[in-house]
């Protein structure tokens, strides 16, 4: 009757054989553990015998009757430690033994010297009569220990174990539980990885009963019932039925009446909430496919091949008919390989990244009250956003207004926001600007949070051309959008007509100082013939003079020498939320459900004094460090452009996922994509800029990160105040293979060029500390007691945090702040002079690096170089736009200034060849790419002539058109052609955008870069000190104006000479060189079609510039005929002297003037 079931398992020690009207099927389980799913069910009589087997082990027969059939199985239970044989003597009837024997027998004691003697009971394996323990009896074996009303169970089966026991098993017992063997959960002790797994390790865990009160067999469902009638269908409702839904419990399905975690427990809990997901990561990296990214790296591998077999071809086959013509040729294009190789390098491992808004806001904005934020404050660090203005003529005070209110309603909690205004310009027209549009907000801001408005910049949303009603579900929409419409029209209005105001103003002030002053002269008999000096002041609406730059440019109130100010217009707002009322006639709109509360607005402008270097933007951007770090202390730092607004309210709290997700800690800063609007459709002159943003940056972003461009950009404050990362790599060896992971902290053997953060906050405290720190930052107490409040708002949470780094607990910032008063506003006032950065490390390690006009490249390699690395952040709606030139003269002075920059980076210690060790190679590469681009203009120039040279001459770069030079010139192409297709896949930019890159590569490379190069050069060798005029921001257009109206506009400028040369050269040259070709007795069509095809090369990418000159409708500028003959004059002369017409003596041509 026993047999092994042939799908028994061969591990299996435990056979089962069941026998039926129906036959006989066997199963073989994994444990020899009595499980309840084995038993009959209810019904019938049971019989039960056991008996040892000759072949070792012992049988377990079972057997039951039923109303429809009769069933019938024997367990057999191979002999193990657990399951011995039993002898002759063993054999004897429980009633006959000695009980205190059978103790002795069944148990081992345990002793030494210096220890105390214990005794531990084992299992008898006697077949004795099972009697059922009390339930209030451990169930341990020679423990009669009784437990308490409320005992506990120390592992989920749900044997019952007092409470030495259960420490003596986990002491000494290996932690294992005696019931299912199973270790317990709180034992410490780790197996080996290499040891074998045992049974009792494999066994499924019991699933838990169901029914209430003690366990019941006849409750549970049994997997004998499906085996009883094979040919008769599963009955699933009537089993759900009787098992009362033993699907278990999960999220999928939760059962009503509670659950139990292990067999003897009745422990009913209400659901947990499942879709908590404060656990996951806030953000995520996407990879590039397989599928593209592949090929891409393969062609990559191809091209840089053909081109170094090109090139060693052409260096092996000389023209020895123009050697001047073919050295020159090879020169240039041994550069453009190598100018391509560092340009395609940094680009093997693009990425993306995605955020989930949702766990940011779960994790540190709690709905539900609790122990650290009893009221339910954010816990989410502060940050403080920096908008930087400084004429308020070429950048509109509307402009700046709009931006300003962008980020009074940025989505993020208001108490943690502060917004500060640098006006470098000391303008009263900019600072009641921003009084108008702090009274506005107001109004907008309410009505943004109300209807949830995209974009929150009062100009772009009602400029938008898309129906506004759409996705509106509120009655009062319409209502409110109306009122607000009219409220900002009359705003505009009153910021369009500042300059106006404030000069009638002043005139009128102006002129009663003047009576004042004539009438006390008269009073101190001075003669009416001498004059009154009365200063020309710019006056305030409240009658005082205004502290920073008048429009006479009196003496203390010019441009350049002016005091410094702060002037708080909304203050920090209460963590609690404020609500509204009802519209009447002093409010609007309804905003008695919304949050009225307004973050704060500061306006600085810095003091500025002659004799003093000011250092331009990143000057002023390093005030507003010192005054927002002593007013505010956000842990974060945004800065904008004044003509750059928050267009996704959502942006702050996308790059905040990035800063506070595990590994945060190590990110410099977030940097956004630039966008602009304005831009004609065509973008003639790249604007766009998405090669850059959309190719460049994401491939950073897979290496160290992007580098800063300027604006759009999250910082983390205690980087930017020159402080290493809590623990950075170190790549040594060839390309950086060798890595070492370094963890920075106060050390004895601290570096002197590196500023460690401290281990903790105590150590501001040191007196040897704030020296240090006082040399650093300056002697402002405020500031320097601020560093270690701005690094623990910047700390991750504790169980985000990094090794060797510190965390904070969840809730430490759900905490009021604390409010200004008239000393921390003296000190901030104090921060702006210029005279504080004397003798200090601003501009040199701390705060934004002065030195260069590129300060934005330069301040982001700095963090690099320490080891920080940064993030690109591609939101899926725009975080931010702006407005750039187009205009081809601003936008050729524009590349003039950054190419000039770049010039200023490579001759200075900024250079990426000596970068430490902590900047990966590749990355390295970028920034040295940065640096030595502005010299590839050098040869284009060189190249660009060449064809014009070529078809002058007759000669060709080559000797012949063989082949092996058609052949490889295809290739290049062709490779260069898929490399782009790929890259537009990857990246998702257009073919469009991508042509339009590669003309005004060119154009730029042949008038802007060839002229930075010559300045940069002046200012290395001469000291010669570069200046550039400020690029004017466009405001929005007014009803009937053309959008695109300065697109036409022709401006003159020397940097067009050399593209204007380059064009007519080559035309001239097409013309000279058919015409001899046609008439020519021995035509060299080959020759012709070479020096054509580079020459229309170069042409096509100068079209867009030809254009420009052009203007609108085609008109011509005068300049450009004067310009276009000059050059056409002599060429042809040039031209005749050098290829004489026949019959003349070739160089023998005079020139005399009559």
């Amino acid at each position: 009757m026993v047999k092994m079931a042939a799908n028994s398992p061969p591990s299996s020690p435990v056979t089962i054989t069941v026998t039926s009207s129906g036959g006989s099927r066997s199963k073989g389980l994994t444990s020899p553990m009595p499980r309840h799913s084995a038993s009959p069910l209810s019904g019938g009589g049971e019989n039960r015998r056991a008996s040892s087997g000759g072949g070792g082990g012992r049988y377990l027969s079972f057997s039951k009757d039923s109303t429809d059939e009769f069933v019938s199985y024997t367990v057999h239970i191979p002999p193990t430690p657990d399951n011995r044989i039993l002898s002759e003597s063993q054999n004897t009837p429980p009633s006959q033994k000695n009980p205190n024997s059978s103790f002795i027998k069944d148990t081992i004691f345990t002793g030494g010297f210096n220890s105390a003697t214990k005794a531990h009971a084992r299992k008898s394996s006697e077949s004795e009569p099972i009697i059922a323990k009390s339930k209030s009896i451990c169930e341990m074996d020679g423990c009669d220990e009784k437990f308490s009303s409320n005992f506990q169970t120390y592992c989920d089966c749900g044997f019952k174990i007092c409470r030495d026991c259960y420490l003596e098993c986990a002491g000494n017992g290996g932690g294992h539980c005696p019931g299912c063997k199973e270790p317990y959960k709180d034992s410490n002790e780790i197996e080996s990885e290499d040891e074998p797994p045992s049974e009792e390790k494999d066994q499924a865990n019991p699933l838990p009963s169901w029914g209430r009160g003690s366990v019941k067999l006849e409750k549970n469902f049994s997997l004998v019932q499906s085996f009883k009638n094979p040919n008769h269908e599963f009955d699933h409702t009537r089993w759900l039925f009787k098992t009362k839904g033993t699907y278990g419990y999960g999220n999928a399905l939760w059962p009503r009446e509670g659950y139990e975690f292990g067999r003897g427990t009745e422990t009913y809990e209400n659901p947990p909430d499942f879709s908590d997901r404060r656990n996951k990561p806030l953000t995520r990296k996407v990879g590039i496919s397989a599928a593209i990214i592949s090929p891409y790296r393969l062609l990559m591998v191809l091209r840089l091949g053909v081109l170094a077999c090109f090139l060693a071809w052409r260096i092996m086959h000389p023209n020895h008919e123009a050697m001047w013509l073919w050295l020159m040729s090879v020169v240039c294009e041994i550069w453009f390989a190598f100018s391509w190789l560092l340009d395609q390098l940094p680009k093997l491992c693009p990425v993306k990244r995605v955020t989930d808004l949702s766990v940011l806001k779960e994790r540190f904005e709690s709905s539900e009250p609790n122990l650290r934020n009893p009221k339910k404050f954010s816990d989410l660090p502060g940050i403080d956003v920096f908008v930087s203005t400084a004429d308020s003529e070429k950048e509109p005070p509307l402009v700046t207004a709009n931006t300003i209110l962008s980020i009074l309603a940025v989505d993020y909690p208001v108490e943690k926001v502060a917004c500060y205004l640098s006006d470098d310009g000391g303008s009263l027209v900019t600072f009641e600007a921003l009084a108008e549009a702090a009274s506005f907000a107001r109004i907008w801001v309410p009505f943004c949070r109300k209807h949830k408005i995209e974009p929150r910049n009062p100009e772009a949303y009602f400029g938008q051309k898309r129906d506004p009603l759409k996705n509106k579900v509120r009655l009062d929409f319409v209502r409110d959008r109306r009122r607000v419409k009219r409220e900002y029209d009359e705003f505009k209005v009153r910021i369009n007509a500042l300059p106006d105001s404030i000069r009638r103003r002043s005139d009128a002030y102006n002129a009663q100082a003047e009576i004042k002053a004539k009438k006390k002269q008269m009073e101190l008999g001075v003669t009416e013939s001498e004059a009154v000096k009365v200063p020309k002041a710019t006056w305030m609406a409240d009658g005082s003079h205004w502290h920073g730059t008048w429009s006479s440019a009196e003496e203390g109130h010019s441009r350049g020498d002016h005091e410094g100010i702060i002037q708080i217009m909304l203050v920090p707002a209460s963590p609690e939320p404020l609500f509204g009322q009802e519209a009447d006639e002093e409010n609007l709109i309804d905003t008695t459900d919304v949050d009225i509360r307004l973050p704060m607005l500061v306006y600085v402008s810095r003091e500025k004094r002659p004799g003093f270097d000011h250092n331009k933007k990143a000057g002023a951007m390093n005030a507003l460090v010192r005054a927002s770090a002593i007013m505010s202390n956000g842990a974060f730092i945004l800065n904008l452009d004044c003509d750059h607004y928050i267009y996704n309210s959502l942006a702050v709290r996308e790059g905040m996922c990035f800063m506070l997700d595990r590994g945060g800690d190590k990110i410099c800063y977030v940097q956004f994509p630039q966008r602009f609007e304005g831009i004609d459709p065509n973008d003639r002159y790249a604007n766009h800029n998405t090669v850059f943003f959309d190719v460049s940056m994401r491939a950073l972003d897979g290496l160290q990160g992007p580098m800063y461009v300027g604006t759009g950009c999250i910082f983390r404050r205690i980087a930017l105040y020159g402080f290493s990362p809590p623990r950075a790599t170190e790549h040594k060896g060839w390309f950086g293979r060798q890595k070492t992971k370094k963890l920075l902290r106060k050390s004895k053997d601290q570096e002197d060029d590196e500023m460690l953060l401290p281990i903790n906050g105590n150590q501001y405290q040191d007196d040897v500390a704030r020296v240090s720190l006082a040399k650093q930052f300056g002697n402002s107490i405020s500031l320097i007691d601020s560093i270690a409040v701005a690094e623990f708002g910047g700390r991750l949470l504790h169980e985000l945090r990094g090794k060797g780094s510190l965390g904070r607990p969840a809730g430490s910032l759900a905490v009021q702040r604390e409010p200004l008063d008239a000393s921390a506003l003296a000190e901030a006032v104090s921060v702006i002079t210029c005279f504080y950065e004397d003798k200090t490390e601003w501009g040199e390690r701390v705060g934004w690096i002065y030195g260069s006009v590129t300060e934005d490249v330069v301040t982001g390699y700095r963090m690099h170089n320490r080891g920080w690395r940064s993030v690109y952040c591609v939101t899926k709606r725009d975080a931010f736009r702006g407005t750039a030139p187009i205009n081809l003269t601003d936008r050729l002075n524009q590349v003039l200034r950054w190419a000039t920059g770049s010039v200023e980076i490579f001759f200075s210690r900024n250079n990426a060849l000596l970068a430490s060790p902590r900047m990966k190679f590749l990355q390295r590469v970028a920034y040295f790419n940065v640096g030595i681009y502005p010299f590839t203009s050098i040869f284009l120039l060189v190249y660009c002539v060449l064809p014009a040279l070529s078809l002058f001459s007759g000669k060709f770069i080559v000797q012949t058109l063989d082949v092996t030079f058609l052949t490889f010139l295809l290739a290049i192409s062709l490779t260069l052609c898929l490399l782009a297709l790929l890259e537009i896949r990857w990246s998702g930019i257009t073919l469009h955008d991508w042509w339009r890159n590669e003309q005004f590569w060119l154009i730029g490379g042949t008038s802007a870069h060839p002229a930075a190069v010559i300045q940069g050069l002046l200012k290395v060798i001469a000291g010669i000190d570069i200046s550039f005029t400020l690029t004017s921001k466009s405001s929005a257009p007014e009803d009937g104006d053309d959008e695109f109206a300065e697109l036409y506009e022709f401006r003159w400028t020397t940097l067009m000479i050399p593209p204007i040369t380059i064009i007519m050269f080559n035309i001239i040259a097409i013309g000279v060189a058919i015409s001899r070709t046609v008439y020519s007795p021995f035509p060299q069509w080959s020759k012709l079609l070479g020096g054509v095809f580079f020459s229309f090369w170069v042409l096509s990418h100068l079209y867009p510039f030809a254009k420009g000159l052009m203007g609108r409708k085609g008109k011509i500028p005068t300049i450009v005929f004067l310009w276009s003959g000059l050059i056409c004059i002599v060429i042809s002369l040039l031209t005749v002297y050098i290829y004489p017409p026949l019959g003349s003596q070739g160089g023998n041509i005079r020139f005399e003037l009559p």
